[in-house]
């Protein structure tokens, strides 16, 4: 078992065991509990009653957060013609075709969210192998494949996560820094749990929401009441 540094283990101490808080209060608390000299990234782990390996028990799509993750995306845009300009004058970081696909198949990877035009997918589908494990691949489904290329790369700035399913049903999304204030946490968690919620495939049955935690990047978890 890992052994934990005296900053883990006091903070540990400020958290009750078995017990789980109330949002507002789990935010607070996970705050307190970030103690590192850099500015703690704060994510949600979200246990769902839902078997992933079934299809139609799968969870996945993407949200804006009203006050964003406190992290910039760098948008790579796979883009021809006008859209290319229409992709730059929306503050995509990196915009290209065939090119771009080759730097990536050289190993490449600058980059956080990748965005498709329609008419890019026959060139863009030749590097799932390698977009595809990573979660990089541009997908409809998330609004990463669209002619409205201001839209998605806005959206994806302002603080867009996707939220998809692993192996065991979990959910991972970060939602927000240590620095900030709760209330804006708060904010952030409760749109990714009503997002899930109506996301509740037909297919799942009996508790849906199992268990619900927030944690730092070096804190303890912190159990939230469930809902749902």
């Amino acid at each position: 078992m890992a052994k934990h540094g005296k900053k883990y283990q006091d903070a540990a101490k400020l958290i009750e065991e078995g017990k789980a808080y109330a949002p507002a209060e789990a935010m607070e608390l996970v705050k307190k509990t970030a103690t590192a000299k850099f500015d703690e990234t704060i994510e949600l782990h979200v246990r769902l009653g839902v078997d992933p390996k079934y299809a139609d028990q799968q969870v996945r799509g993407a949200v804006v957060l009203p006050n964003g993750t406190g992290k910039t995306k760098r948008v790579l845009v796979f883009a021809k013609g006008d859209k290319v300009a229409e992709a730059e004058a929306a503050g995509a970081d990196y915009v290209g075709a065939e090119e771009l696909v080759t730097k990536i198949q050289g190993g490449w990877f600058d980059f956080d969210v990748a965005v498709a035009t329609p008419n890019m997918m026959g060139v863009v589908g030749r590097l799932g192998k390698v977009l595809g494990p990573r979660g990089l691949m541009p997908n409809p489904k998330l609004g990463t494949v669209t002619m409205d290329l201001t839209k998605a790369i806005a959206e994806i700035k302002a603080g867009k996560v996707e939220y998809r399913t692993d192996k065991q049903g979990n959910v991972h999304v970060p939602i927000g820094k240590a620095s900030f204030e709760g209330e804006k946490l708060l904010q952030n968690y409760q749109t990714i749990m009503d997002t899930l919620i109506k996301a509740k495939p037909v297919a799942a049955k009996g508790q849906y929401v199992k268990s619900v935690t927030v944690v730092s990047t070096m804190g303890p978890a912190v159990d939230v009441a469930a809902q749902g």
